[in-house]
């Protein structure tokens, strides 16, 4: 997909699959640290091995949607002919599943939607990220993106 435009063709399609990314431990704290949110359920190791109903450390939430970036960054090229490429907004995101440190993960990527405004294109993604051998998903997002010409 050279343009957004030629995205217009996969409206209410899977449009990527990505690679399956490892939540380590260091992710984790690092993220804490730009946070500032060292609640002990996500960088107390031992703590969370005695105490966490999960068994063990977990990713913050938020962690797992700032990855959304990377997945979308990873899947798609879409800046051919956009000057500008603006996060617009998400809607309807659920963090249905804990992801333990160690877990991989992956996002699964539909175009929901793709309309042409007077100056920019957009499109809506269904995001949906992944467990490895989990049931359902950790994560589900629809983000708007704006394409400028």
């Amino acid at each position: 997909m050279d343009t957004p435009e030629a995205l217009e063709t996969y409206a209410g399609r899977e449009v990527a699959v990505t690679e399956w990314l490892t939540i380590t431990q260091e992710r984790i704290a690092r993220f804490a640290e730009a946070t500032d949110d060292h609640q002990w359920l996500h960088v107390d190791e031992e703590r969370a091995a005695r105490e966490s109903p999960f068994g063990g450390t977990i990713a913050h939430g938020f962690l797992t949607l700032s990855l959304l970036s990377k997945f979308m960054r990873d899947s798609l090229d879409i800046r051919g002919g956009a000057r500008r490429l603006i996060n617009y907004g998400l809607n309807r995101v659920r963090f249905i599943s804990p992801v333990r440190a160690g877990s991989k993960i992956r996002a699964r990527i539909e175009l929901q939607s793709f309309r042409r405004l007077a100056d920019a294109c957009e499109g809506t993604f269904l995001i949906t990220v992944e467990l490895e051998g989990a049931g359902k998903p950790c994560c589900v997002a629809e983000w708007i993106y704006r394409f400028y010409p």
